[in-house]
């Protein structure tokens, strides 16, 4: 069965040379949230609603919406991604490689590659995981 039209995928897939135990502390630690994302009340519970909470610029409050929806530790997150309007899912994939970890996000819900929303989360998305990469690779 093909997907509707109104909902297109943002996928980024990266290796990364860390075990999945540190990756995940960086998708799961509200303070290590913080130094490469952005701050936000998140716990590693499925039901749990947080906000991640930025600087507002015009037309945006600063503020994403979120619940967490399914957690498999040291191998899979996903949450709710509430802004603007828009409700789309965000799910991190981690699976062990020969030289770390292979990584894959993945946000779902966008109405089209050409979506604004879509074009402005592949920028942001993209600096994000780079963040990520130099938070993991400080972690003990």
């Amino acid at each position: 069965m093909n997907e509707p039209a109104a909902s297109r995928s943002l996928v980024i897939e990266r290796e990364m040379p860390h075990p999945p135990e540190k990756i995940w502390r960086a998708l799961t630690q509200g303070a290590l949230l913080e130094e490469w994302l952005m701050k936000n009340d998140f716990q590693p519970v499925v039901g749990h609603r947080f906000r991640f909470r930025s600087t507002p610029v015009p037309g945006w409050d600063g503020v994403i919406n979120s619940e967490v929806l399914e957690i498999e530790p040291n191998s899979r997150l996903s949450y709710s991604w509430e802004t603007m309007g828009t409700m789309s899912v965000v799910t991190w994939t981690l699976t062990p490689s020969q030289g770390g970890t292979h990584l894959r996000f993945e946000q779902t819900g966008f109405r089209s590659e050409e979506d604004a929303n879509y074009k402005g989360a592949n920028y942001g998305w993209t600096k994000f995981i780079g963040n990520m990469e130099r938070v993991v690779g400080g972690l003990d």
